[in-house]
């Protein structure tokens, strides 16, 4: 059967990984912050699970066009079912990530709706902040 040391040993692990939870949730419970920071918490994971989309690292030219292939594509399938903010979202993704946007800008206005392009020029500034911050944030990590 098990030893009174093995025994001993594993009461001793439990009992300090059970405090070492009361100790922290404690701590938790009593910090005054947390229900903002829980709340902002939830705010940001709703609104970048709202976008769905994830800058990946665009060193790697695989990731980059899995990337792009479905962030143009999610584009398509949201502005057929439309949703105009996110589907031009998801497509001016595809477009700041793009190797050659030039190309891809004259392919979207000959099948996009003229204010439907509008608006997807428009939103390519903010996109590609967005996407340099990242790119510095990665880098100063």
């Amino acid at each position: 059967m098990i030893s009174k040391t093995a025994m001993g040993i594993a009461v001793g692990i439990a009992s300090a990984v059970v405090g070492y939870c009361i100790y922290f949730d404690k701590q938790r419970r009593n910090d005054p912050d947390f229900k903002k920071k829980l709340r902002e918490r939830r705010k940001n994971k709703k609104q970048a699970s709202k976008c769905g989309s994830e800058i990946p690292d665009l060193t790697d030219p695989e990731l980059v066009q899995k990337f792009f292939l479905q962030e143009v594509q999610l584009g398509e399938e949201l502005l057929a079912a439309g949703d105009l903010d996110g589907g031009i979202e998801h497509l001016a993704n595809a477009v700041a990530v793009c190797g050659q946007p030039r190309e891809l800008l004259s392919v979207l206005q000959k099948t996009l709706p003229p204010q439907v392009f509008h608006l997807l020029v428009q939103r390519l500034p903010s996109v590609g902040n967005v996407i340099t911050n990242r790119i510095s944030f990665k880098l100063t990590d």
